[in-house]
């Protein structure tokens, strides 16, 4: 059989860890060929070879039957090889067209033919049914639309090689079904896809064959009809993994988080909360789920103390932390796992072992009058990791920066759990991880709620909402339009009232309350 990409007997070390053992992966023309793996596996590592980002210690490539050296991105893409990297890389205060011909400006003599690269970028963009305005700002549009603009960019350059690192990472239900309708697009006009994921679904909606990797090895190849999600989920861990979290009931008691009226403007100065309240129980895990863009994230950032407050009051237990810091919010209790985890969640260019203590450095053990210990950072470093099965080179010494993106995640995760607040404020827990991860930080997300701590949890995976929260509440247009039980709803009803068809036990008074002062807001 005739292969368009090949990689043959790829090894590549890192210090400290092999990160591909004698990989061999061969790609068939016109498919959607799936790359499975844990957090660590390997699979980022193997693309970033093939498109040049690394360069192998051992082992060939071949492109079309050619053994090819791709000695940079610029060679991969003359091979015709394009990337959408897991974060994106565009200048926000560009416009679309302007980021897609970065590197590549058409001219009219000495100046950059703007029109026709708009024209350009149109065309592709009708061809494929990406939807994407040539002119709009980067910073004015979706995370969904910005990773259409990086398809658009290779697909500008004439990639026919596209591979995905992670797509559906940071976009809601609605834009991941999108993507995979542009994905058998794509393929149609005679693309060849590599999608490097850990969502078994997605696989199962769109690929045609699944590669599964663990600790830098191929486990096995297999054509996706053929197997089942429970099936790959082994593969991947190397031991059977529950799809559900298995809990008790909860056993709710005081009231640990309260938010009254809260008002809280989002970027472009408008209300993105409000006149919200809720309340969180001692011993429940609250989940909170609406579409992107509702609300969640100026909640969140109000909460933690990232974003200024209009009106409106937030107490954890019976203190007053409107007025507070971030730093007096979390010495009062207060933790927080960030939806973004590189801009919010880690210093970057702070090692593992300082990110784990980033909150406490000034306590014992890890400090004494002012000085570090050392010692006592990498003990607490070296536990956490073992534990939380954080995957890093260098272990306690590995650079934040230098981690896969699961990695990282682990990494705030395990800091944040580690330290049991009274309030843990969850966005996004479980973005980016494989399934092993995930069956293990909702474990201990349960495990923290029957130790008494009250849980906000905030996700656009429903089937996470459903499966971990004790109660749910639904946010829209910033305001909470529904509270329910878990287990006495489901995806139907919850997306009617994310959609702002239903509302449901909202107390009259309050929903009155809300749509009287937003009317007087907007008059």
């Amino acid at each position: 059989m005739a292969y368009i990409i090949e990689m043959l007997n790829i090894t590549k070390d890192f210090p400290g860890i092999r990160a591909n053992d004698n990989i061999t992966l061969q790609v068939e023309e016109h498919s959607i060929h799936a790359l499975l793996g844990e957090n660590g596996a390997g699979k980022s590592t193997l693309m970033s070879i093939l498109f040049g980002l690394y360069q192998p210690d051992a082992g060939k490539i071949r492109i079309k039957g050619k053994d090819v050296r791709v000695t940079d991105p610029n060679v991969a893409t003359r091979l015709g090889i394009g990337m959408v990297h897991q974060h994106f890389k565009l200048v926000h205060n560009f416009t679309v067209t302007e980021n897609i011909i970065l590197g590549m400006e058409p001219r009219k003599g000495p100046i950059i033919d703007i029109r026709a690269a708009e024209q350009k970028v149109e065309a592709i963009s009708k061809l494929y049914g990406l939807a994407v305005d040539p002119r709009a700002k980067i910073e004015d549009i979706s995370v969904g639309m910005q990773q259409r603009v990086e398809i658009l960019k290779m697909l500008y350059r004439d990639a026919e090689m596209l591979i995905f690192d992670e797509p559906t990472a940071v976009l809601t239900p609605q834009e991941i079904h999108e993507l995979m309708h542009i994905m058998r697009r794509l393929v149609e006009e005679g693309k060849t896809i590599l999608l490097i994921t850990h969502k078994l679904k997605e696989i199962k909606e769109v690929a045609d064959i699944c590669t599964v990797l663990r600790r830098g090895k191929v486990v096995g190849t297999v054509k996706v009809a053929d197997a089942s999600e429970e099936q790959m989920a082994e593969m991947m861990v190397g031991r059977e993994v529950s799809f559900h979290v298995a809990k008790g009931p909860a056993q709710p008691k005081e009231v640990m988080l309260r938010i009254e009226n809260l008002n809280v403007k989002n970027n472009k100065g408008v209300l993105g909360v409000k006149n919200l309240s809720l309340e969180v129980r001692k011993g429940e895990v609250l989940g909170l789920c609406g579409i992107d863009g509702n609300g969640q994230t100026e909640l969140v950032q109000a909460l933690t103390g990232l974003t200024r407050i209009e009106s409106g009051k937030i107490f954890v237990g019976d203190t007053d932390i409107t007025p507070l810091s971030i730093k007096a919010r979390t010495d009062l209790g207060l933790g927080h796992i960030p939806e973004d985890r590189q801009k919010h969640g880690l210093v970057l260019d702070f090692t593992l072992s300082e990110n784990f203590v980033i909150h406490n450095y000034y306590e014992k053990p890890y400090a004494h009058w002012g000085i570090l210990n050392p010692k006592a950072i990498r003990e607490n470093a070296d536990r956490l990791i073992r534990e939380f099965d954080v995957r890093s080179g260098q272990g306690g010494d590995t650079p934040a920066r230098s981690m896969s993106g699961g990695n990282q995640q682990k990494a705030i995760v395990a800091r944040e759990i580690d330290r049991s607040p009274k309030v843990l404020v969850v966005a996004q827990p479980t973005r980016g991880l494989d399934v092993g991860a995930i069956e293990y930080i909702h474990k201990r997300i349960i495990a923290e709620r029957d130790n008494d701590k009250a849980i906000l949890l905030v996700s656009l995976e429903l089937d996470e909402i459903l499966d971990v929260s004790d109660r749910i509440a639904v946010i829209f247009n910033g305001e909470i339009v529904g509270i329910v039980n878990a287990k006495e709803t489901d995806e139907n009803e919850l997306g009617l009232m994310m959609a702002g068809s239903l509302r449901k036990n909202v107390p009259p008074a309050r929903q009155s309350e809300t749509s009287a002062s937003v009317q007087g807001r907007n008059a």
